[in-house]
């Protein structure tokens, strides 16, 4: 099988992902067939028939003219094949990844010693080696193992895997670089034999799917044998099914870059359109034209129209045709989603308090079509956004609520239906402001932009209000007010000033220009060396929801208690639901001694 990938006899269909197999998978697969352990069975598709994938050659393989027409094509067993065949039969570096995700380039090799010895090290026999095949420590100061030359392999009784087909050759030097010695010779023929020709032996099941297998059940069998290794997400196995109907999903998405063909995919289309779109991904994407879909079958009725529904399973349903149909649509709905988003100041993907509330609020921007700007129904789409992010309603669970948003925001906006389910379900308590202290949370990411967006957070120093350009221009983030450094030398605890109350959406410069000092001084240090007046400035705070009054006498407690009263009040106005819990001023007398740390550990 390996010669035959290696001729390009057997291919890969080219939707199939990359290869993704770290450094301890190909260590763990060639010791399974170095002790005859079963390694799974392997399934392909003879070409020629009514399937016809676009090919593509196994990673690693390199022809010296255009590849031939395959034979057979990999519908299973894609990563081990490929990491065994450059494992065994490459004669460089293998590029792949270690136990911490990152790059690098590794040969295999397998201690003859261990090979030899009991059960125990027999697993820790087949090792790798970085790309000088040198084993260093003391930051690279002493060299414990070098296998760089064919010297070092004999003397260090390493045995390199790419020779495991062409092992004679090996043998030769072996013998002479040990003077023929009988004991090293018996040595090497037990490892032949007990090793070697385990590999060159060991049977792989093949399962082969003829020519005569229809689309259907090639699909429906790459969907179920693609469930072990690194499962294929839903893209990948609809990625699958297209090609099958000669439809390539991955470049409709991710675009085509080859010579004399150029285009960018609907990824590259929406990170264009918006820096808070990028954060998309192709789940996404297909969640909402799974949404679309099935929402028009649901309008035109019918005995066989499904529910309107994004699951996996929806998703592995949506034909070609639906895809077709809907895909226009759901990218035009995630650029008047990115409209929508701007107005609220929320502009990058870090800044969204739910990326997945992207995939309803788009479709519901289409459902509205062109009265999804109209101020009234745009309003009421508002009020369910900041329901969704202040109820913290998109975390689990949220494929079927996905379900019941587009039908009843729908028709709720227009004027047409009762209260959607995510606004009735919206239950903020003002007590929670004092846990917001993270860029984890929802609500933290929500308040931070309805400050920028209802106060107008005019930068302290400049003056300047924020939008899009001044917003990445100027680096602008979330920052405390009274600033750490001057909290903890005071002992406030950190359960206090490092709740959302006691930040503000602040420009880097002017951050840094606040330094650790209290507010009293820096805001004298802002009106001296920016020549503001004192009435100016004051101006700039409120517009920050801050009492400057309170923040010139350095009274934090008195400051985040009339700030969260502000706070509390622009989130009922934005959710129109009112806000529980306990009063402002009971939380902040008690939140004073809390000191529990950062929430989800930040």
């Amino acid at each position: 099988m390996l010669k035959e990938i290696g001729r390009g006899r057997i291919q890969l269909p080219d939707f199939q992902r990359g290869w993704v197999w770290d450094d301890e998978h190909i260590r763990s697969v060639a010791t399974s067939i170095s002790r005859s352990f079963p390694i799974g069975a392997v399934m392909t598709l003879m070409t020629g028939g009514e399937v016809r994938f676009q090919p593509r050659l196994v990673e690693g393989v390199g022809l010296d003219g255009p590849p031939p027409t395959p034979e057979r094509l990999i519908l299973d067993g894609q990563q081990r094949l490929t990491s065994l065949f450059q494992a065994l039969t490459l004669d460089r570096a293998i590029r792949t990844r270690d136990d911490k995700g990152r790059e690098v380039e590794r040969w295999y090799y397998v201690d003859i010693r261990k090979a030899l010895g009991s059960a125990e090290d027999r697993e820790q026999a087949v090792f790798s080696v970085p790309e000088d095949r040198r084993i260093k420590r003391d930051f690279g100061r002493e060299i414990v193992l070098d296998l760089s030359t064919p010297e070092g392999e004999y003397a260090n009784e390493c045995f390199p895997l790419r020779s495991i087909f062409d092992s004679d050759r090996w043998f030769t030097g072996w013998m002479q670089h040990w003077g023929y010695a009988p004991e090293k010779i018996e040595r090497f023929n037990r490892f032949r034999s007990d090793f070697i020709d385990t590999f060159k032996t060991y049977p792989v099941p093949v399962i082969q799917l003829r020519r005569s297998a229809s689309k259907e059940a090639v699909c429906r069998v790459f969907e179920k044998v693609n469930t072990g290794g690194v499962p294929l997400t839903a893209f990948e196995l609809l990625t699958a099914t297209y090609a099958a109907d000669g439809f390539n999903l991955r470049e409709d998405w991710y675009g085509v870059s080859r010579p004399g063909q150029r285009h960018p995919g609907r990824a590259a289309r929406l990170a264009e359109a918006g820096r808070v779109l990028r954060a998309i991904e192709n789940t996404d994407f297909l969640q909402a034209v799974s949404l679309l879909h099935t929402s028009a079958r649901r309008a035109q009725g019918g005995s066989d129209a499904p529910a309107i529904s994004c699951t996996r399973q929806a998703i592995l349903d949506l034909p070609l045709a639906g895809y077709r149909a809907q895909a226009d649509h759901a990218e035009e709905g995630f650029r008047r989603a990115r409209q929508f988003l701007w107005r609220e100041k929320v502009f990058g993907g870090d800044d969204l308090p739910y990326r997945t509330q992207l995939v309803p609020l788009s479709t519901i921007l289409i459902g509205l079509g062109d009265r999804w700007n109209d101020d009234a129904v745009r309003r009421r789409v508002r009020q369910w956004y900041w329901c969704g992010v202040f109820g913290e309603l998109y975390g689990s669970a949220i494929e079927s609520r996905f379900a019941r948003d587009l039908p009843e925001v729908t028709a709720w906006a227009l004027g047409g239906g009762p209260v959607p389910q995510t606004v009735q379900e919206c239950n903020f308590v003002a007590d929670r402001l004092l846990t917001l202290r993270s860029r984890q949370s929802a609500a933290y990411k929500g308040l931070h932009a309805l400050i920028m967006q209802r106060g107008g957070a005019q930068d302290w120093r400049t003056g300047a209000g924020v939008d899009e350009q001044t917003y990445f221009d100027e680096s602008i983030d979330i920052h405390h007010i009274f600033p750490r450094a001057w909290c903890e030398r005071r002992g406030i605890g950190r359960g206090l000033y490092n709740s959302i109350v006691n930040k503000t959406a602040l420009s880097a410069p002017t951050n840094r220009f606040l330094s650790g000092d209290a507010p009293s001084v820096y805001l004298r240090r802002l009106q001296e060396r920016q020549g503001l007046a004192a009435e100016r400035l004051d101006g700039f705070l409120r517009t920050h929801f801050v009492d400057p009054a309170r923040l010139r006498a350095d009274e934090l407690a008195g400051m985040m208690a009339a700030r969260a009263e502000a706070l509390v009040a622009e989130i009922a106005e934005a959710t129109g639901r009112p806000v529980g819990g306990a009063q402002i001023a009971d939380i902040f007398r008690t939140g004073a001694a809390v000191d529990d740390g950062e929430e989800n550990g930040s």
